[in-house]
């Protein structure tokens, strides 16, 4: 609780009793590697705080294809934000690459702590606009960056998720070839 409790005060402030009221409805499941948190087809009822391990998170495409959407590790949420806001069918699968501990919250739980914590809505749309902003880098970046160059500004950004990935889950999430990947891995070693 205590990587949960640094993540919010990071974006809001709550006092003493308002954490107590936060951290209450959160239920800790542990998965182990390989494990499905979610399944493309069901119905996302979680929003999830990993607080221990990492997920990927990703789709499988028309042509057999996987697609990493993102990789989360220790203090990061995952979920399907369009499954669980609009309780629909999940397009995205999420799988635990290690064994994992998540802090899950379910919508209910998390509509009525924006009843008796306002904070809590704020504190959302936070993250929210963050994960925005995030996409639209990676959109942007996606259009006008060659893969070498996305390869570099991943292991740049996020130096303690890349030691942690198979070449073939980094290809993916580039949405590259795992043999791509090689030959760009090739070309940065010998510059």
């Amino acid at each position: 609780m205590e990587l949960l409790k640094k993540n919010v005060t990071n974006n809001v402030s709550l006092s003493d009793d308002e954490w107590q009221k936060f951290r209450q409805p959160f239920e800790l499941k542990t998965f182990k590697k390989k494990e499905f948190l979610l399944r493309e087809g069901e119905i996302c009822r979680f929003e999830g705080f990993v607080n221990k391990g990492c997920f990927r998170v990703y789709h499988i495409g028309s042509k057999g294809f996987e697609h990493v959407l993102y990789f989360a590790i220790e203090g990061w949420w995952i979920g399907d934000i369009d499954s669980f806001t609009n309780q629909i069918p999940a397009q995205l699968s999420i799988q635990a690459l290690e064994d994992s501990e998540v802090l899950c919250i379910s919508k209910k739980d998390k509509e009525d702590l924006y009843d008796v914590l306002p904070k809590v809505e704020r504190l959302f749309r936070i993250m929210s606009q963050k994960r925005v902003v995030a996409l639209q880098r990676r959109v942007i970046s996606k259009m006008s960056k060659s893969a070498e160059e996305l390869y570099l500004d991943y292991i740049a950004t996020y130096p303690q998720i890349v030691q942690r990935l198979t070449s073939r889950q980094v290809a993916a999430y580039l949405g590259i070839s795992h043999e791509f990947l090689s030959k760009i891995r090739k070309k940065i070693s010998k510059k």
